[in-house]
């Protein structure tokens, strides 16, 4: 029986796959094999139905995998609305109680999953073409070179033609013929993707030609050296990543308690302010606005400043105004201050995450590498920090309000006799200074969680940087934010998060020792 039934399958492979080459259009017995019988059997005619497929034979296999198609009589239908759909003809019938359902098992989804993405090959989408290779590189064996070899032949794009050739030399390294398998590996050499790297080492284990297994090692060594540098390059992002964001979250203080002297430990419930003011406009949009969605974070950059800002004055008037000059007292009071703005949000909003969602042109990322992709977020974060550092120095160094934060910081006494006032500017300078802060909480919003601890896990970093930096020095904490993110990411991947974070930590305390006065130190009569 056994070699019966192989030769079954053997002749219905053959005459399936001679009826595609000579119409390319779906026939019922190819229909039905692929719906009815034992799984080797329908995997068999799927491979072949799929390798000359047409729109048909494509809509057929997409109602496969959607679980759309039943068995009337002998006979499989699409099923929509209720209505019996001959995929052949295209014919519309009642759909009678009689009807089975066609059972797929996880080996069919998932051949219908791979079949599903090799017809994808032959979109005229390119981002869908595009996809496809994505989705095809760790599941390809020489069974489908045939749909490869058709897409590639056809490509137009360069980029994608790049990527197909090495998913069509993927596929050949399976190969039983020899030449092929040394085409194969010569040609992987050029990749960059980390399923590569896996799926040549697998093959070296296997080989047994030894000139096929010395291509393949030479091959290996150039990926393995490829993905190296993206791994670095990745680092080296990540750092410039959390350095913005540390900047970002530093620039406030750098006016707080570098310009004005007062240790603001509430400083990161004012970021947490300005988070959760950008979630409130969130649902504002989601509710009233939601075709202009995408838009909500742009209106959330003046109302998170606001917010914070608003709070920050608040905070100076009522509290801070008398603390002036007695750092330890102000550092109590606002500790103070930021556990109560922690249990006022807990109470409005609740002690859990709330969620945050990126407008979709901050969705997705530029693969620049096999192995690197730069998030979009993450690219426009970074340019926010730009922006807003741009935005502070021409604010502090160019305009009547940075003249007098300047002069009161130097020498309140003289610049109250010249008529300046110095009640007003330290107001004004705290508002400031709270309302960046808001705008980092409004950044940090779109990268992470959004809860009252949010601030926690900052303060203490955006005060290394401040020090680190030059207390009261815009480009001390640049030089410093940026130069603790990168020194971070990289110290990560030889130690470990926890043990990069120490040795940043004592790299800091030596510096400090050393130069007690940051990396740029105040002159002359600033000192």
């Amino acid at each position: 029986m056994q070699p019966l039934k192989l030769l079954s399958r053997c002749v219905l492979a053959v005459v399936i796959t001679a009826c595609a080459a000579q119409a390319h259009a779906l026939t019922a017995p190819e229909a039905k094999a692929m719906a009815v019988g034992e799984s080797d059997t329908r995997v068999e005619a799927l491979r072949a139905a799929a390798a000359l497929a047409d729109d048909r034979t494509t809509k057929f296999i997409q109602a496969m995998a959607d679980d759309a198609v039943k068995i009337v009589g002998d006979k499989p239908v699409i099923v929509v609305d209720n209505k019996a759909i001959d995929p052949v003809t295209g014919q519309s019938t009642p759909l009678p109680d009689t009807a089975e359902d066609v059972i797929n098992n996880n080996r069919m989804r998932g051949e219908l999953d791979t079949a599903l993405a090799l017809l994808k090959l032959l979109s005229t989408d390119s981002a869908v073409r595009r996809e496809a290779v994505k989705t095809l590189q760790s599941d390809v064996d020489d069974t489908k070179l045939p749909l490869i070899n058709k897409a590639y032949a056809q490509e137009t794009v360069p980029d994608i033609k790049e990527r197909m050739g090495l998913l069509r030399a993927s596929a050949m390294l399976s190969s039983t013929d020899k030449a092929k398998r040394l085409e194969a590996a010569a040609a992987l050499a050029s990749s960059a993707q980390a399923a590569t790297k896996t799926l040549l080492i697998e093959r070296i284990q296997i080989e047994t030609e030894a000139d096929v297994k010395s291509v393949l090692q030479v091959s290996l060594s150039k990926v393995d050296s490829r993905l190296a540098w993206g791994d670095r390059l990745g680092a080296l992002f990540s750092g410039i990543s959390l350095g913005s964001i540390l900047l970002l979250v530093a620039l406030g203080l750098a006016i707080t308690y570098g310009l004005m002297g007062v240790i603001n430990m509430a400083h990161g419930e004012l970021m947490m302010i300005g988070a959760y003011a950008t979630y409130v406009v969130q649902g504002v949009f989601q509710k009233y606005f939601p075709g202009a969605f995408d838009w909500y974070l742009v209106a959330s950059l003046p109302v998170a400043f606001l917010a914070s800002a608003l709070v920050g004055a608040a905070l100076e008037r009522s509290v801070i105004r008398f603390l002036y000059g007695r750092p330890l007292e102000t550092l109590l009071a606002t500790w103070g201050i930021s556990l109560i703005l922690m249990q006022l949000v807990r109470t409005l909003f609740g002690a859990q995450n709330v969620g945050v969602e990126n407008p979709s042109w901050m969705s997705g990322g530029v693969q620049v590498m096999g192995n690197l992709s730069l998030p979009y977020n993450r690219l426009v974060i970074i340019g926010f920090a730009l922006a807003v550092l741009f935005a502070v120095w021409f604010l502090i160094e160019k305009t009547r309000l940075g003249l007098f934060v300047r002069g009161v910081t130097q020498n309140r006494p003289i610049a109250a006799c010249m008529g300046v006032n110095t009640a007003r500017i330290d107001t004004y300078a705290f508002a400031l200074g709270s309302g960046i802060a808001g705008l980092a909480g409004c950044a940090l919003s779109q990268v992470g969680n959004v809860g009252p601890d949010l601030g926690q896990g900052y303060i203490v970093d955006s005060f290394m940087v401040v020090v680190l930096g030059g207390v009261g020095q815009l480009a001390g904490t640049v030089y410093a934010g940026l130069g603790l993110g990168i020194l971070n990411k990289f110290l990560e991947g030889w130690t470990g998060a926890v043990l990069a974070k120490i040795a940043v930590l004592i790299f800091i305390i030596i510096f400090i020792q050393k130069r007690p006065q940051g990396i740029f130190a105040m002159k002359g009569r600033e000192a």
